[in-house]
């Protein structure tokens, strides 16, 4: 206890304490009198609680002294005793902890975002070793919505019960846009984060690591942050709609080529129509690679040739005027 100043009385009598800042949960007789000795232990109520103060007027005053025999005399109507105790306030992260371990207890998930609104931290000592329990949740899976009622305690505070309620958003670790990414780029690997997603707007369709985005097309721009669609992603082209490709055909100890124009865009492992720009036969072949197609042995030509069928054709290849490479 710490005495800002105190006021006299007469010679042997004890002496008011004007201002007293508290530190202990309880006010007690020499926290208004000075020079009481071992009398001053005497317990006379509760402390204001942490951060507020009480005011202990001169009528008071004059009744705890005359009750307890304090040898102390009012010097005018205006004396009193004001018991200030200081105070913090409790931060909110303790509490949130508490309160997502009984959110999963009762089915919320694990990785919970708790929005407390307006809640106003309560006011605890400054050095006191807070301990808080969870006494009752209810959680309304549907809306997301808690009510909770928690038991603060700690060493010189008194118990305290708060009844707290809430939102709670079930987050998922997902990759996100790092910036504003255009329709038609390919994902690069500085193109995207993980990052905390609230699961309500993540639905089952959206890419959980970041190899399955990596080096995928968009279909649609994407706004930083923002979690990436499967169905907005599609595989990079490995060959445009027009372009000059190689076509390959091996088999039975064969390894022929010739040379096509794509007849549609495609990625590696799909299949493309080419046209076989000496026979001019459109074929249908598997993309291996940049401007690459394999045609498989026997396959038939979509369109059948405007020439002459080459040798190759005969073996099963898909069109005329096939080279050896």
């Amino acid at each position: 206890m710490l005495a800002a100043s105190l006021s006299s009385g007469p010679a042997g009598a004890s002496a008011l304490r004007p201002l007293v800042t508290l530190d202990a949960p309880v006010v007690r007789l020499e926290d208004l009198f000075d020079d009481l000795g071992a009398a001053g232990q005497r317990v006379l109520g509760p402390a204001p609680p942490p951060g507020s103060r009480i005011v202990v007027e001169a009528a008071q005053l004059r009744a705890i002294a005359r009750q307890f025999g304090v040898d102390w005399r009012a010097g005018s109507s205006s004396d009193r005793v004001i018991i200030d105790r200081p105070g913090r306030l409790l931060p909110r992260e303790p509490m949130l902890i508490a309160m997502r371990a009984a959110l999963t207890g009762v089915g919320a998930g694990e990785d919970l975002e708790i929005d407390l609104g307006a809640f106003q931290s309560p006011m605890v000592p400054p050095g006191a070793a807070v301990d808080i329990a969870v006494e009752q949740m209810d959680w309304d899976a549907g809306s997301g919505r808690f009510t909770a009622q928690l038991a603060l305690t700690g060493e010189g505070m008194a118990l305290q019960r708060l009844r707290v309620s809430g939102g709670a958003q079930e987050m998922l670790l997902l990759p996100v846009a790092t910036r504003r990414l255009n329709a038609g780029s390919v994902v690069q690997g500085d193109d995207i984060r993980m990052a905390r997603v609230r699961a309500a707007i993540a639905n089952t369709g959206v890419a959980r690591a970041p190899a399955e985005a990596v080096g995928q097309t968009l279909r649609r721009q994407l706004a930083p942050g923002q979690p990436l669609l499967l169905g907005d992603l599609g595989r990079t082209a490995a060959i445009q709609k027009g372009a000059r490709v190689t076509l390959r055909l091996r088999a039975a100890g064969l390894n022929l080529s010739a040379t096509g124009q794509a007849l549609e865009a495609g990625a590696v492992g799909e299949h493309i129509r080419i046209l076989n720009t000496t026979s001019r036969a459109i074929v249908e072949g598997e993309i291996i690679g940049p401007d690459e197609v394999r045609v498989l042995p026997g396959t038939q030509p979509l369109v059948p040739p405007g020439g002459r069928i080459a040798q190759a054709a005969a073996r099963g290849a898909a069109a005329a005027n096939w080279s050896t490479p």
